[in-house]
């Protein structure tokens, strides 16, 4: 019931009215809506609160830069030297925001619920590294950025965490580009714009 009187950044887009086959499009473009979204802080150099957040995430927290771990459906993306983004299923954010929180606050850590100020925007397909490149200057080849690869940069003007999903070998790249609701709208146009040429479709996410 909650999610129907939500409201999503790109719902005035109507997205999934549009969505098909896109068999021979080379960009799939999709809307993750409502996903949860915590920022954690901590000490690094701290084994306990390396070891509490563990407990209650089920995954070691990336240590080294612009890496990935995971548990099950539970996503730890590396912002910086003692930030994580933790990406979890859309309705279980308060559950593991409490969790988490009880496991690193004795710890010097903190938790913040950030899901309701950004969405994911999932580009994929065999150009999707081609339109990404249109606005991004980082180098997005699988030898620099390959799978469960995450960093913070820019498409066009606009502020991204780009998390290069894993695929199986023979399927095309996945990016999701988490953004702040407010740019979402730009950052569709944007991509729907730089993907004409080689043929769009809006899929599910």
């Amino acid at each position: 019931m909650a999610d129907r009187a939500r409201i999503g950044p790109l719902d005035h887009l109507g997205l999934a009215t549009r969505m098909g086959a896109g068999a021979s499009a080379g960009v799939l473009l999709g809307e993750r809506r409502f996903a949860a979204m915590l920022d954690l802080r901590g000490d690094p150099a701290s084994t306990e609160f390396q070891k509490a957040a563990e407990s209650a995430l089920g995954a070691a927290l990336p240590l080294k830069a612009n890496t990935v771990s995971s548990a099950g459906e539970i996503k730890i993306l590396w912002l910086g030297p003692d930030e994580w983004l933790v990406l979890s299923p859309p309705g279980s954010e308060a559950a593991l925001e409490k969790k988490l929180a009880e496991a690193v606050i004795p710890h010097a850590g903190y938790v913040t619920d950030v899901g309701e100020s950004r969405t994911t925007i999932v580009v994929s397909g065999l150009r999707a590294r081609d339109v990404l490149a249109k606005g991004c200057p980082l180098d997005l080849h699988p030898d620099a950025f390959g799978p469960e690869a995450c960093a913070q940069s820019l498409i066009g003007p606009v502020g991204v965490t780009i998390h290069r999903a894993a695929t199986g070998p023979a399927d095309p790249p996945r990016f999701e580009l988490i953004v702040l609701r407010s740019f979402a709208d730009y950052l569709w146009r944007f991509l729907e714009d730089a993907g004409l040429e080689y043929g769009v479709a809006v899929v599910e996410a």
